[in-house]
């Protein structure tokens, strides 16, 4: 297991970017990789409610999926919640593949910067069968993506 963090500046106030964080249809939107599509099934913003989410590669390529042959799926929880500031959530994949087992944390950290946001995500308990360079590559696509929407809904 292993930790990433990314970061980026994005020209949207921290009650913006939370909104984003928090918004189930943003979340389809922004935090899905290059390369795949998101649908979020279930997401009940509050300390300790419930979320799933699944991740379906667009190129169909078999075998890339950790879930099903060519999805992810992970489910989890909000464990904090901090308007405007910080929003931890705890999650696992759905897999039966024990490469990619355990539980993982993802802080989302919201600094104001000017008239923006830096936002940084730290991902720890990453399973060693992802490749940590993809996970920190993934998470900064997601970035720029969050970025994208929050900067355009201004």
């Amino acid at each position: 297991m292993y930790a990433t963090e990314v970061s980026r500046y994005v020209s949207a106030p921290p009650a913006a970017v939370y909104r984003a964080l928090l918004d189930a249809r943003a979340v389809a939107d922004w935090r899905v990789p290059d390369g795949m599509t998101g649908r979020v099934h279930a997401f009940d913003v509050r300390v300790g409610g419930a979320f799933r989410v699944s991740l379906t590669y667009d190129d169909g390529r078999p075998g890339a999926g950790k879930s099903t042959d060519r999805t992810d799926t992970y489910h989890g929880r909000f464990a904090q919640l901090v308007p405007f500031e910080k929003v931890v959530e705890v999650v696992q994949f759905d897999t039966d593949d024990p490469r990619f087992a355990g539980t993982m944390t993802i802080t989302t950290t919201l600094v104001p910067a000017g008239a923006g946001t830096t936002v940084v995500i730290v991902h720890e308990g990453v399973p060693d069968a992802v490749p940590a360079d993809a996970n920190a590559a993934g998470a900064r696509t997601a970035l720029a993506k969050l970025a994208r929407w929050v900067e355009a809904a201004g």
